[in-house]
Order: C-alpha cells, then structure tokens, then sequence
C-alpha cells in the first residue's frame, strides 16, 4: 500500500505540474526576477531602433514615433526633430546605466523597480542634470 501512495504522487506529468505551478504565479501576480547584461539591453534596444525606424531610411521621425508626446523626443540631442540610432542608442544605454544602480554592468528586476519609482536624471554634457518629467 505504501508503495501505491508513492506512485500516486508520481501520477501526474511534469508538464501538468509546470503548467500548474505558472497558472498558481501568475494568479499571485509573480514575476521571476531577471537580469539584463548591458550588451543584451544594447542589442534588445537596436532591435527597437529598427522597429521604429519604419520606413528604414535610419532615422526615427515624428510620424514614426509611438505617440505624439513620445518621451523618445528627449533622445533628440540636436533638436531635428529625427532620432539617429546613435542618439537612440546612446541615449538607452545612458539609462541603462542610471539604472544599474551598483554599476555592476547588470541591470536587476529589483534596480529597475526602484528606478521606476525613482528615476535619477539624466546628465548634460556640461555636468548639470536635465529634470525627469
């Protein structure tokens, strides 16, 4: 009987119990944390440039912009009216490192909760900070 017992508990699939155990996170609003190399933000934040960039002519233009008060703007350091991919990519590996609050090179789900409620501003060339809205 008892070896009857420990077989029952072996009844149901591995899949079964992983699709359990996910449905039973997801119900309590869990979110694994995660980590984000430098390098892998930079190429996730390429992949968003070219996204964007629609009509792929390198630029992202206002009618490209997800919407009209898009915060992408602030990327915008010559005030054309375009974000280059390189005022793209520089501007996002500028916050990834505003994120990555123990300069670490990783950005966790823990530092990027804390910016969020907390975002640090983003320095000027001449050492002054612009305000985050």
């Amino acid at each position: 009987m008892l070896a009857a017992l420990a077989l029952g508990g072996c009844g149901k699939d591995p899949e079964h119990k992983m699709a359990q155990a996910d449905h039973q996170a997801a119900a309590a609003g869990f979110t694994p944390p995660s980590v984000t190399s430098r390098l892998d933000f930079g190429g996730m934040m390429e992949r968003r440039f070219h996204a964007l960039d629609r009509d792929g002519d390198g630029v992202i233009d206002r009618t490209e912009m997800p919407r009209n008060n898009s915060r992408l703007l602030e990327l915008d350091r010559n005030h054309d009216g375009k974000i280059t991919a390189t005022e793209f990519s520089e501007g996002m590996l500028a916050r990834f490192d505003r994120m990555d609050l123990n300069r670490d090179g990783t950005v966790t789900s823990e530092e990027r909760e804390t910016y969020r409620r907390n975002p640090q501003p983003a320095p000027t060339p001449t050492g002054s900070v612009i305000p985050v809205p």
